[in-house]
């Protein structure tokens, strides 16, 4: 049964980091992206970053870009997103999501989703 599971979320404070990985089983190969979603209390869910199949190409929130690298491992099917540099604003369930070869911004593009990780940022 194909299955994504988040996990490393937390809380941390203003200026942490954190690490998020998602491990992707089910699949008999490495051709599918991952997207990086996050949805905030009383907000839309919003795309966060992707990154594609092979890892060339990543692409990232404007609120993001500078602080969060997305990457792959393969041999592990785990997708990590590296968050720095944490602000409260960041505060959401994050959730990565699959779909094959490329990436969208569009969560409707995606397949296949987590369960979701929660990131508190505070003080």
């Amino acid at each position: 049964q194909p299955q994504l599971v988040e996990s490393g979320g937390g809380l941390v404070q203003p200026g942490g980091s954190l690490r998020l990985s998602c491990i992707v089983s089910g699949y008999t190969d490495h051709n599918y992206a991952i997207g990086w979603f996050r949805q905030a209390p009383g907000k839309e869910r919003e795309g966060v970053s992707c990154i594609s199949s092979r890892g060339y190409i990543t692409n990232y929130a404007d609120s993001v870009t500078g602080r969060f690298t997305i990457s792959r491992d393969n041999a592990k099917n785990t997708v990590y997103l590296q968050m720095n540099s944490l602000k409260p604003e960041d505060t959401a369930v994050y959730y990565c999501a699959r779909r094959n070869y490329y990436c969208s911004g569009h969560d409707g593009d995606f397949s296949s989703w987590g369960q979701g990780t929660q990131v508190t940022v505070s003080s």
